[in-house]
């Protein structure tokens, strides 16, 4: 691959961004539906989603459900933040809880931050028995484990995965 075909790739243009802007507040518009949107023909579209995709800067398109929904369909649901200290930080230690966390489904989100905790959870169970089946096989279980302190939400009032996009 050349310099000109490497620079291609990695940049976007005002089209990319929109088609970007659309995808992030709704992954299930039909092709037609986006091409409409955007004023462009369906191919061009296709062709412009498909390298967006391929190109890593879409990551995957899943549906995002409703914790309250679902709280009233299943029982009672409990997400909590969850701040973890290590004893130890190294590397290896740090990536082996990383490892551990982002492999239970409890883990919706696991962010390795600085000047503080270790890590930053957010942790959804159906009930409080049900997250603390997740403390012990998470914290307790682990001997390099310090210190968590996690935080209960009581209401959720915000919710986005949509990243900010300049204006096009």
């Amino acid at each position: 691959m050349n310099k000109k075909e490497i620079k291609i790739q990695n940049e976007l243009d005002a089209l990319d961004l929109q088609l970007l802007r659309h995808l992030q507040q709704d992954a299930s518009l039909s092709n037609l539906a986006l091409a409409e949107k955007l004023g462009i023909s369906p191919p061009t579209c296709l062709r412009r989603v498909k390298r967006l995709s391929e190109g890593g800067w879409i990551e995957r398109q899943i549906a995002v459900l409703s914790p309250s929904r679902l709280g009233v369909s299943l029982g009672h649901s409990v997400a909590a933040l969850v701040e973890v200290t290590l004893d130890a930080q190294g590397v290896e230690h740090l990536d082996a809880f990383e490892a551990k966390v982002v492999a239970d489904d409890a883990v919706q989100q696991c962010w390795r931050v600085s000047s503080g905790p270790d890590f930053i959870l957010v942790v959804q169970a159906l009930s409080m028995p049900d997250y603390l089946e997740v403390t012990h096989r998470l914290f307790t279980q682990d001997a390099n484990v310090r210190n968590v302190k996690a935080f209960f939400s009581i209401k959720r009032a915000k919710f986005s995965a949509a990243l900010p996009l300049p204006k096009p």
